[in-house]
């Protein structure tokens, strides 16, 4: 078995892990946030992670049924692991903006508030709140 340093940097075994509780603000430093909380998003997912990172131009795959060891919570929604490729075969970085593991954190929480499926969500919840009072109005007029 070679060691680590042998191998090369786009070996896939030597992408850097991302787990979604790196990014989540609400856990703790010691339930596994690795950045500061002002910056932090509420409960990512690692398809959310993946996208964003994936539409900079990364290199990106998520391993789905990976979970990070200090999650306690063994929902679906908390699984996966988002592998990025930050250097290439001769040792340069993929993409200079990205030097280290902590700039990839640190964009993919700054972007993924921004995705679609987050500002849709918050969007088209109003709407099912007022269908869900008419329904209400129409039980309540035929019992009278």
């Amino acid at each position: 078995m070679a060691c680590a340093a042998s191998r090369s940097p786009a070996d896939q075994d030597r992408f850097i892990c991302i787990y979604p509780a790196y990014l989540n603000n609400k856990k703790t430093i010691a339930e596994g946030r690795r950045i500061p909380i002002s910056k932090a998003v509420e409960n990512p997912t690692a398809t959310e992670i993946q996208d964003v990172c994936s539409a900079v131009g990364l290199n990106v795959f998520v391993e789905k049924n990976k979970m990070y060891s200090r999650e306690w919570n063994r929902d679906v929604q908390y699984r996966g692991r988002v592998r990025v490729q930050l250097r290439q075969e001769d040792g340069s970085l993929c993409l200079v903006q990205f030097p280290s593991r902590k700039s990839v954190m640190l964009y993919a929480a700054e972007m993924i508030p921004k995705l679609k499926t987050r500002t849709q969500k918050t969007g088209g919840g109003d709407p099912s709140l007022q269908q869900g009072e008419g329904s209400k109005k129409g039980k309540g007029k035929k019992k009278k």
